[in-house]
C-alpha cells in the first residue's frame, strides 16, 4: 500500500473515456485518490472495478463556475486537500469559419478553455492556502499550430497555453505549480467524439473529413498508457516542465511551424522595425 505521505489527491476533468479514464485507473491502482468529474458518472462507475475506494466521481457540467465551486468546495471538505489538478475535459469540432454557427462556437470555447477557468479560480485560493499544488492543462497540438477546419477549438486551445503561461507567474510564490500538455493523436475514443458543424457548404469539405476521421479512429500511433504515466512523473520532479509536448507528431509540427514563423518574421522585419517615432 501507498504510505500517507506519498499518496496525492488528484481532480481530474472529463474521466468517463480517453486520457482522463486511463489517467484516472494509473492512480488509482498507484494508490491515489481521484476526484473524477465528468458530465454523467455513469461509464466511470462501471469502467472502474478495482481501487474503488479511493474514487471519489462527481457528476460535473464545467461550463457552470457555480456548479465547479461547489464541487470543489465539497472535495476539500471531505478530502482536506488537493494536490494535481487536471483540466482534461474537451471535444473538438470540425467545420469552417462560415459554417460554424454562434452557438457551435461558444460551446467549443465554453468546455475547452472557459471550463478550465472556472476550475482554476475556484481551486486556487485552497491550493494558495496549501501553498502547494500542480495544475496540469490538457491542450493540443492545435495549440501551437493552425489547423483550417477547427478554428474554435483552435482558438481555445491557443488559448489554454496563454493562460496557463500567464498562470504560471502568477502562482510561482505559493508553490502551485503549472504545466500546460500538448499531445498530438493518441489511441483512445477522442476522434469518437468529434463534433462537426450541422450547416455544411459543400466546397470546404466537411463531408470528407468526417469520412477521414472516422478511418483514422482506432490507427493513431500515441499510446495512451505512456502519455498517463508521463503525466504522473512530472508532478513527481522539483522542476516540471511548463511546456509539453508529447508525441512525435506533435513535435514536429509545432518544430516546423516555429521555423516557418521566424523566416516570416525575419522576411517581413523592416516593417515590423519601422513603427518608433523618428
Amino acid at each position: 500500500m501507498m504510505s500517507t505521505e506519498n499518496q496525492k489527491v488528484w481532480l481530474i476533468t472529463g474521466t468517463s473515456k480517453g486520457l482522463g479514464l486511463h489517467l484516472t485507473k494509473l492512480l488509482l491502482s498507484q494508490g491515489h485518490k481521484v476526484i473524477a468529474t465528468s458530465r454523467t458518472t455513469d461509464v466511470l462507475k462501471k469502467e472502474i472495478t478495482s481501487f474503488k475506494e479511493n474514487l471519489f466521481p462527481i457528476e460535473l457540467d464545467i461550463t457552470s463556475d457555480t456548479a465547479v465551486k461547489q464541487a470543489i468546495d465539497e472535495s476539500i471538505e471531505k478530502l482536506g486537500r488537493i494536490d494535481v489538478i487536471v483540466n482534461n475535459a474537451g471535444y473538438s469540432l470540425v467545420g469552417s469559419m462560415e459554417e460554424m454557427t454562434d452557438a457551435e462556437f461558444r460551446a467549443t470555447m465554453d468546455v475547452n478553455l472557459f471550463g478550465t477557468v472556472n476550475v482554476i479560480r475556484n481551486v486556487m485560493p485552497h491550493l494558495r492556502k496549501q501553498q502547494s499544488g500542480h495544475i496540469i492543462n490538457i491542450s493540443s497540438n492545435a495549440g501551437y499550430v493552425g489547423f483550417g477546419k477547427a478554428a474554435s477549438y483552435n482558438a481555445a486551445k491557443f488559448g489554454v497555453i496563454g493562460l496557463s503561461e500567464a498562470l504560471a507567474q502568477e502562482v510561482k510564490d505559493f508553490g502551485i505549480k503549472v504545466t500546460v500538455v500538448a499531445p498530438g493523436q493518441f489511441r483512445t475514443e477522442f476522434m469518437n467524439s468529434i463534433n462537426y458543424v450541422k450547416n455544411r457548404i459543400e466546397v470546404y469539405g466537411v463531408d470528407e473529413a468526417e469520412k477521414m476521421w472516422n478511418q483514422y479512429s482506432g490507427q493513431q500511433q500515441g499510446d495512451p498508457e505512456k502519455l498517463v504515466n508521463i503525466l504522473v512523473r512530472i508532478t513527481e520532479m522539483t522542476q516540471p516542465p511548463l511546456h509539453l509536448l508529447l508525441g512525435p507528431d506533435t513535435y514536429e509540427l509545432v518544430r516546423q511551424k516555429r521555423k516557418e514563423e521566424n523566416a516570416e518574421f525575419e522576411q517581413w522585419k523592416s516593417l515590423t522595425l519601422s513603427t518608433d517615432f523618428d
